[in-house]
């Protein structure tokens, strides 16, 4: 069956034969249609259609022609909406027809949330060949391991032979360099095939630095009242914004229903600055939910460094979650003993912030922040269901945005990574794993793009700025061994090694983290169903010892007894309940000698 998004941007081959080009150019006098063959170019002119609107109807075009925009007679540029671009951001685009796809999946219904396990991976670096088709080869290893969920760091065209994909510029094309519209579309039928859902991490904040010609013709697209960290913020709120925020909300529905994708995860959406009523993040969502949500399972996940729990709403049509970052800092601290950045706010009581991470959603609900100067951050949790929280250990941020792209398999002991995985994999929150982090992999993931000569030496100049505060980088010395992010070894050095999969280590934790998450399957997916929020409690008997009880979905409840400490500590009762499973031996983390050696684990099952 065809899957076609129809919207009032790009080119749309018609059913009656020829290609309906249409752009919104408001600082435009004129525009022409630039159809290339070879060296040759037929131009043709758009006629104005008001309110900046461009639009031309052309028996010229098909279904794999290369076009551009000339803009008043001077500056070619690629569609903003194009589908595809087999020349890289500054060259042309190309006319897709997406009914010529047939898809095998529509039956697929999507997968409940409570069922998710998330695995992040980034196309280009998952395998040595970084491509839509190689990521095939590797399902049934995912599907084997226990993940329901493929989330890909965002595919969006970006510049450059690679880069982690926040510097995407036109955002309904994926990367060429990872294959075609159908090979992405192919990807995920497969997937769906064996039961895994596809999430794609999108970027509606900014636009890349380099290939974005919206100032050149729409400059309507920025508001400079408002600033984030890229400059101007995106117009959602000021004069001639409705493009703007449909180009968006169009954009997500495109990849929903046109790719049939099962979720999105939304980038740092505290900087999409919104002043106006609704806020486009509700009247994205309300689209969804309207669209393609009704007929089948479809999820909106965000990234949001202010904790705004609001979003959250389960009886609203909203979002379904959001990456709980403070849950990761307390993991992060405990299993490594690192305070400083933004680490810091997690260093006087990190066991108890896990405990309010697991038990309320965030460690932060108002509070005020060190690390942010005693500013408040976030908003009340505990009413929220602990599924409305993405727990991890590790994702591309927390690891790529170190210097050295240090993964915490390097950071923390054995028996320290071994109990907060089974914290991670075990608890109610949906689990997400960074790609290799069932393996132990030790690999870096640094921070790699590959932008033109003028941008690439500010970039890494900026780069080795940004830790030049940490003692250890005072120097310049000692920045000039941050890696170049431009260099072509920086992007190798991420390069998934599936060799290592062979070693005893890797076999050790790929063993390790494919009985947790069988178990998770067993004992606790199926409980999860109707889980409520204000359902958990936790408590500190000793500073590194925690203590959780979640009431779940069924009625049963679930316990958690942890001592994530070097050091032995007395079991300050035994837990009611059936064991499901323990880091250490069974009687010692049940309590038969009324001990809790050092860095155990032990979680168990009361049914009703």
């Amino acid at each position: 069956m065809p899957r076609q998004h129809t919207m009032p941007w790009g080119a749309e081959v018609l059913a009656g034969g020829g290609v309906r080009f249409r752009l919104w150019a408001p600082a435009a006098q004129h525009v022409d249609l630039c159809l290339e063959d070879g060296a040759d170019a037929t131009l043709l002119p758009l006629e104005p259609t008001g309110d900046g609107w461009f639009q031309l109807t052309t028996r010229a075009a098909r279904a794999g022609s290369r076009y551009s925009y000339r803009i008043n007679g001077d500056r070619r540029v690629p569609d903003p909406a194009s589908r595809f671009q087999p020349d890289d951001v500054h060259g042309p685009s190309e006319v897709v027809d997406p009914n010529a796809f047939r898809w095998q999946d529509r039956d697929w219904p999507g997968r409940p949330w409570e069922t998710a396990v998330i695995y992040e991976l980034h196309v280009g670096s998952f395998t040595p060949q970084g491509t839509f088709p190689a990521i095939k080869a590797h399902l049934d290893h995912l599907v084997e391991l226990g993940v329901t969920a493929l989330e890909l760091m965002p595919v969006a065209d970006f510049p450059g032979r690679w880069n982690w994909g926040y510097d995407g510029v036109l955002p309904f094309a994926p990367d060429s360099r990872y294959g075609r519209p159908e090979a992405l579309k192919d990807l995920i039928q497969t997937a769906h095939a064996k039961g895994l859902m596809v999430f794609l991490d999108v970027v509606y904040n900014h636009f890349g630095p380099e290939g974005n010609y919206l100032h050149l013709y729409a400059p309507q697209f920025f508001n400079d009242r408002h600033h984030t960290p890229w400059g101007a913020a995106i117009n959602f709120d000021g004069a001639d914004s409705r493009p703007v925020r449909d180009f968006f909300i169009h954009n997500a529905l495109y990849w929903l229903e046109e790719y049939h994708l099962d979720g999105l995860r939304l980038d740092a959406v505290h900087t999409i600055l919104d002043d106006s009523t609704p806020h486009i993040l509700t009247e994205l969502a309300q689209a969804v939910h309207a669209g393609p949500g009704r007929q089948r399972h479809v999820h909106l996940v965000l990234e949001n460094d202010d904790n705004q729990a609001r979003l959250l709403a389960p009886d609203t049509p909203g979002y379904t979650a959001q990456w709980n970052d403070d849950c990761h800092h307390a993991l992060h601290v405990l299993a490594t003993g690192e305070t400083s950045g933004y680490y810091l706010d997690y260093a006087a009581q990190p066991a108890g912030q896990l405990g309010r991470c697991l038990a309320e959603g965030f460690a932060y609900q108002g509070e005020g922040s060190t690390y942010r100067h005693g500013a408040p951050r976030g908003e009340r949790s505990s009413h929220l269901p602990p599924t409305a929280f993405v727990t991890f250990l590790q994702n591309h941020d927390q690891v790529g945005n170190r210097a050295f792209g240090d993964r915490i398999a390097r950071l923390a002991t054995s028996p320290a990574l071994a109990a907060v995985t089974a914290i991670l994999l075990l608890a109610p929150s949906p689990p997400l794993l960074f790609m290799g982090q069932e393996w132990g992999s030790e690999q870096p993931f640094p921070f790699f793009c590959d932008f033109g000569p003028d941008l690439a030496p500010k970039v890494t100049a900026g780069r080795r700025r940004e830790f030049a505060r940490f003692p250890e980088f005072s120097d310049p010395a000692a920045q000039s061994r941050i890696p170049d992010p431009n260099a072509q070894t920086t992007f190798q050095s991420a390069i998934l090694n599936w060799d290592a999969l062979a070693g005893d280590r890797s076999q050790y934790w790929l063993s390790l983290h494919r009985r947790l998450l069988a178990l998770r399957q067993a004992e606790i997916i199926p409980r999860l169903a109707g889980i409520s929020g204000e359902a958990a409690h936790y408590r500190l008997p000793s500073q590194r010892v925690l203590a959780v009880e979640w009431r779940l979905g069924d009625g049963s409840r679930l316990r958690l007894t942890a001592n994530l400490d070097e050091a032995p500590a007395p079991l300050p009762e035994l837990p009611a309940g059936r064991l499901l499973y323990a880091t250490a031996d069974e009687a010692g983390a049940a309590g038969d000698r009324g001990i809790l050696p050092a860095w155990s684990v032990a979680w168990h099952i009361q049914e009703t």
